[in-house]
């Protein structure tokens, strides 16, 4: 193959990110209140019922995925508008009840402060960083609770992202106190609700007050999570244990969650659920980005964005209508990657393959400047 082809074959998920960024844009964003839609089609924005506010933090995270990708600034307009019609539907603060929630959108504008350099989005992050710590308690030996009004409900969600927050926040600013908060949040997740035996993340405990863990509650996203916070922590402090139970959950997470032969990603439903694959990718392709890491993680990951790709893309590039879902020709994807999605398309999961998209983007780029 002579270098020209190479490059082109070698761009294939770059163009693909592009296209799902379009149909993002093009389905969804509704100027009239500086949001996106949570579904595709809404006629004059009447599905907009409800205000799902860690949608849109994902949607602040996948706007500076293609912002750093890229570098065009039309990326980073829509993070200024999208930022300004958040703010006003939050009642011009950032706080909200759930510290999860909270939690993504720290992350969102953090990393978005971080790609474009504007203060107000830090001022943000710390805003809602500031919030976030009160949720720590001692009910069950520690941890951030779930919700201000349930302060003895503690899970992987209101935690593990809090370690990753913690831990970029003293990355970007060197405040030791960040990184303690990330230890000890890491910790306690650690010996609280990861499996010693496998590595496998559940979900919470205490949620009905009786103490038992929630083992049932099998997520993609608790793997993800604990993935995340796992490499932060190495990556800012060099100890390999960290690293070590990254790859340790990732293979839990592929042994007792995807299929021997495709290794692809289960159905969690819609609605939230429709956003858990998207987060375990996303953490996932920073696991297979680690120096000396072997090719593995890359190919699973590469294998769902196949996946997504022939149910969804082939669909858009034949001008098919999705069943019904918005218009001719749009990339929109459903709670299964594998399969194209009928009806009406939510934005938890048209969130979760822009962020699969992004991610073999991604390890596309490093891969070519490898010379692989």
């Amino acid at each position: 193959m002579n270098q020209a082809r190479h490059a082109h074959a070698a761009s294939i998920w770059q163009a693909r990110a592009d296209a799902a960024q379009r149909t993002l844009d093009e389905q969804y964003w509704n100027t009239g209140i500086g949001m996106y839609n949570i579904q595709t089609p809404c006629p004059n924005g009447d599905c907009n019922t409800i205000f799902h506010y860690w949608w849109m933090a994902h949607a602040v995270e996948a706007l500076t995925d293609a912002l750093e990708r890229t570098g065009e600034a039309r990326y980073a307009r829509r993070l200024g508008e999208l930022y300004d019609g958040l703010l006003a539907r939050n009642g011009g603060v950032w706080p909200n009840p759930l510290y999860d929630d909270m939690e993504w959108m720290a992350i969102g504008w953090l990393r978005a402060h971080r790609a474009t350099g504007e203060a107000r989005y830090q001022e943000a992050a710390l805003e809602l960083w500031a919030d976030i710590q009160t949720g720590w308690n001692n009910h069950m030996g520690g941890g951030i609770a779930w919700q201000k009004s349930q302060p003895d409900y503690k899970n992987t969600p209101a935690n593990a992202p809090a370690a990753i927050l913690a831990a970029r926040l003293y990355d970007a600013f060197g405040d030791p106190a960040d990184l303690a908060w990330a230890r000890r949040i890491y910790a306690w997740v650690r010996d609280a609700l990861v499996d010693p035996q496998t590595g496998f993340v559940w979900d919470g405990m205490n949620r009905l007050q009786d103490g038992a863990i929630d083992k049932d509650w099998r997520f993609t996203y608790c793997q993800g999570v604990y993935i995340g916070a796992a490499l932060e922590l190495y990556r800012i402090t060099g100890e390999h244990a960290y690293r070590a139970d990254a790859e340790r959950t990732w293979a839990a997470a592929l042994a007792e969650l995807t299929r021997p032969g495709d290794r692809l990603f289960p159905y969690e439903g819609t609605g939230d659920g429709g956003l858990f694959k998207g987060i375990l990718a996303r953490y996932a392709g920073q696991l297979a980005l680690l120096p000396e890491q072997d090719r593995g993680v890359a190919e699973v990951l590469a294998a769902n964005a196949r996946a997504l790709w022939q149910a969804a893309g082939a669909a858009a590039e034949d001008g098919g209508d999705n069943g019904g879902a918005a218009g001719s020709g749009a990339l929109l994807f459903g709670g299964s990657w594998e399969e194209r999605p009928v009806g009406d398309v939510e934005l938890s999961t048209q969130l979760s393959g822009v962020i699969l998209l992004e991610t073999a983007a991604r390890l596309e780029a490093a891969a070519l400047s490898e010379g692989r």
